[in-house]
């Protein structure tokens, strides 16, 4: 990342909002530019702003202060790294994640992540949404689940497409070789919570969130199965926790209830999505693929 300096800018024409001006001149998202405020990172006229005066007019001659911003956290560009892309619109990207690679770094200093390939594509992705090292994150995969994922390259596209995963306005299906052999159908809700954090463990507790997901069984193995999920809501690990509730745990899912020599990772592939401008599918990769060989 290349050294930073102090930025000053001389406010000319037209009177203009402190946060519209910043995101043009500094070319970041508005909610990177909300982010220095709130760091007391800009200064007006001699004067520290803080997230309040994100609406404040400019006036003619106005001078402006961005003090060095790097130590925020921001995604490393990692242009070499390989990442199948599956549908590109108008503000978001969708990409085909392989398994083991996490959707997002944890420092500004990780890379093999989704978001570290994208940014080097997409340079406006950064500060986008959340920001920092969550830039663009719309949802989010296991590291271990392959498949589909759409990352939002835009602000205003981002805000649309969050809103059409919370309020349930997307179609997202999964596959998933699980153990044991499961009604060939059925809905299940259960209350999940996060009860366990680094690592990550969720469980079924009375004051959870309310989750469901509905299956279609459609193929039976010796002691195992693969079948069809389709999230009715989104929640972490929600597919693999409430099939392990059912006692039918997914195929290599050792943090649930499946220690397995067959399986490298849990057998878990996000295969299609439907959400706005956005109709996908993802096949199976390679080890998903020779499970079910191994199995048939």
């Amino acid at each position: 990342m290349a050294e930073q300096v102090l930025q000053k800018f001389e406010v000319v024409g037209n009177e203009q909002r402190l946060d519209v001006f910043l995101t043009k001149r500094l070319n970041l998202s508005r909610r990177a530019v909300w982010r220095l405020l709130e760091s007391d990172l800009v200064e007006l006229d001699g004067r520290t702003l803080s997230l309040k005066a994100k609406g404040e007019k400019l006036g003619v001659g106005s001078s402006l202060t961005v003090k060095p911003f790097a130590h925020l956290d921001k995604i490393l560009p990692q242009p070499d790294l390989a990442l199948p892309i599956l549908q590109v619109g108008k503000g978001f990207v969708v990409v085909d994640k392989p398994a083991g690679m996490p959707v997002r770094p944890k420092t500004s200093e990780e890379g093999g992540t989704v978001l570290n390939a994208l940014v080097a594509q997409y340079p406006k992705l950064q500060g986008v949404g959340e920001g920092g090292l969550k830039s663009g994150v719309v949802h989010r995969l296991d590291t271990d689940t392959s498949g589909v994922l759409v990352v939002a390259t835009h602000e205003d596209v981002w805000l649309e497409l969050r809103a059409a995963f919370s309020e349930h306005r997307t179609e997202k299906r999964y596959l998933a070789i699980v153990k044991g052999v499961p009604e060939a159908e059925g809905r299940l809700e259960l209350p999940l919570k996060v009860t366990q954090h680094s690592p990550a463990k969720v469980s079924v507790v009375k004051d959870g969130r309310n989750c469901t997901l509905s299956w279609k069984r459609t193929e039976i193995f010796r002691n195992a199965s693969l079948i069809e999920v389709k999230l009715e809501t989104g929640f972490l690990h929600q597919i693999r926790v409430m099939f392990a509730h059912l006692g039918h745990p997914v195929l290599g899912d050792e943090v649930y209830g499946d220690v397995s020599e067959l399986a490298k990772r849990q057998m878990l592939h996000a295969s299609s999505l439907k959400a706005i401008d956005i109709n996908v599918r993802s096949e199976p990769p390679q080890d998903f693929l020779a499970m079910l060989t191994l199995f048939r």
